[in-house]
């Protein structure tokens, strides 16, 4: 697709507000984000989804058969959407932090798949949630300088 030259400029999103992962087992998922990864739950309508804060956000796990039929609600006009196979999520944490994620998801059963430093020093941890998305936990300054 080819866009106008003469857009108007655009405003600068100041921060992703949301982030949606995609599981059949939402069951698993609560378990999963609730209790291993002590999330607070925001909302949750069964069968079709679950959000829980992080931080400054909200993390949407979503049923994908359920979201491809989009919203139902003639208030809330939500299109259909979904994703089919797994996705990528990356939290924040701080190196001494890292190490206590890793201990904890081990003791849950969550093997980590991953733990290595990038050419810029910061390290991540991967592992998989329940549904087979990769999740990365990594310290910012991965991708900001630390101050």
């Amino acid at each position: 697709m080819t866009y106008p030259a003469d857009l108007p400029p655009a405003p600068s999103p100041g921060a992703i507000l949301e982030s949606a992962l995609y599981a059949d087992n939402l069951d698993a998922a609560a378990a999963f984000y609730g209790n291993v990864m002590g999330l607070p739950e925001v909302i949750r309508v069964e069968g079709r989804h679950i959000f829980y804060r992080v931080g400054a956000g909200i993390l949407l796990i979503f049923n994908p058969a359920a979201t491809v039929e989009g919203s139902s609600n003639p208030k809330l006009p939500v299109p259909p959407h979904g994703a089919h196979g797994p996705g990528h999520l990356c939290f924040s944490a701080t190196a001494d932090e890292l190490d206590q994620w890793r201990h904890r998801l081990q003791a849950a059963g969550h093997p980590i798949e991953a733990d290595f430093q990038w050419p810029n020093g910061a390290r991540s941890i991967y592992f998989r949630d329940p549904a087979g998305n990769s999740i990365e936990i990594a310290e910012p300054r991965l991708w900001f300088d630390e101050e």
